[in-house]
């Protein structure tokens, strides 16, 4: 009699954000482990979805649209997407389910805080980090994320300093570090340039044109160096905040030519007001660009200033160090330092090493 093949356990991600860094976060992990589990994703529709996003992903992982998730809090839409995840969750009989960001976090937590199979939780950046919202709000957030810290529940940071915040909300978190497809840039020829050599220094940023993103300080410090090439790439709801005359918005483009663009450049600029882990700052440091970034979590995670690029508190702070950077140059240390770290640290390969061996150890548990 043949043996028969072992059946592969079922894993359910619930995202409500798809779109930027959370998708590629998702397309990585669920690619990287397709071989080993069953995967589904039960997702919704934002603006920065990318087009035909389905070919991103693997064959065998099966994509399942949540029809009333929405950004903003709504009684009526919220307890429409709550009854729709149950129900995926009847269909699908998953053997492990995995939340992702704050709005599937908090109705899949109330939905599986009785769950007799293991539950994970990752935030991608906590709303109450947001520096766009009151103080009041701030405070309801995090007592939010207080009150649905059940203790059946893992929260997996996505960053070291995201999991200190963590462990104030939950004695049970973990963390891993997001990571990149390495496989995404074979056919680009990294192209590093001293700025300094450089006949027209270009500097760019990518990601969605929102208030955590800081488009404002980004226009100040293009206002400031009116002879350098500015570039956004992506798009988004404030992009009429980017006034300088020299800043170039590419608008919202596939991965590969976002990468493409990124890789012209002389300069990453990230001046985020909050942070999970940046998937763009991440892909920079393996494209080689001078990566200067604001202080916030995420970022001050893999950016150790001086070493593997440079980390800024204020619009004198970026100015100062753009200006170091152009005139003095040597900075070929710093990118090779954090091509490096990419490679041994922030590929996806790793980072779904971690998640894979945190999943089995949940599931060896309940078996």
């Amino acid at each position: 009699m043949q043996n028969q093949k072992t059946k592969k356990r079922k894993i359910l991600y619930f995202v409500e954000a798809f779109g930027g860094g959370i998708f590629t976060y998702l397309c990585n992990l669920s690619n990287q482990l397709c071989n080993d589990f069953d995967i589904y994703i039960a997702y919704g529709i934002r603006k920065q979805t990318p087009k035909n996003f389905e070919r991103y992903f693997n064959k065998n992982v099966h994509l399942i649209r949540v029809n009333n998730y929405q950004r903003e809090v709504s009684l009526s839409k919220d307890l429409a997407a709550f009854k729709e995840m149950k129900a995926v969750i009847k269909r699908v009989q998953p053997d492990l389910v995995h939340l992702n960001s704050s709005k599937a976090g908090i109705l899949g937590r109330l939905l599986l805080k009785n769950s007799e199979i293991p539950v994970f939780y990752t935030p991608h950046g906590y709303s109450f980090l947001m520096t766009d919202i009151s103080k009041k709000k701030r405070f309801f957030y995090k007592s939010l994320e207080k009150i649905f810290a059940f203790r059946n529940i893992e929260t997996i940071a996505c960053s070291k300093s995201e999991y200190e915040i963590t462990k104030h909300l939950t004695y049970n978190s973990t963390y891993v570090d997001n990571g990149i497809n390495l496989n995404e840039f074979k056919n680009i020829k990294i192209n590093f340039t001293e700025p300094k050599l450089s006949k027209n220094i270009v500097v760019a940023t990518l990601g969605r044109i929102s208030i955590q993103k800081n488009p404002q300080l980004f226009n100040k410090i293009a206002m400031a160096f009116p002879d350098f090439e500015f570039m956004w790439i992506g798009d988004g709801e404030l992009r009429s905040e980017l006034t300088a005359p020299n800043i170039t918005i590419t608008g919202w483009i596939n991965n590969n030519k976002a990468l493409a663009y990124l890789n012209k450049c002389n300069i990453f600029l990230l001046p985020s007001l909050w942070e999970g882990l940046p998937m763009a700052l991440l892909e920079a440091m393996y494209l080689k660009k001078i990566c200067i970034v604001s202080n916030v979590v995420g970022n001050k995670d893999t950016i150790v200033n001086g070493k593997n690029g440079y980390i800024c508190d204020n619009l004198d702070e970026f100015v100062k160090k753009i200006n170091a950077v152009v005139n003095q140059g040597e900075t070929k240390n710093i990118v090779d330092q954090a091509h490096d770290e990419i490679l041994m640290h922030y590929s996806a390969q790793v980072m779904a090493n971690g998640y894979k061996e945190i999943y089995m150890n949940s599931l060896g548990k309940r078996k």
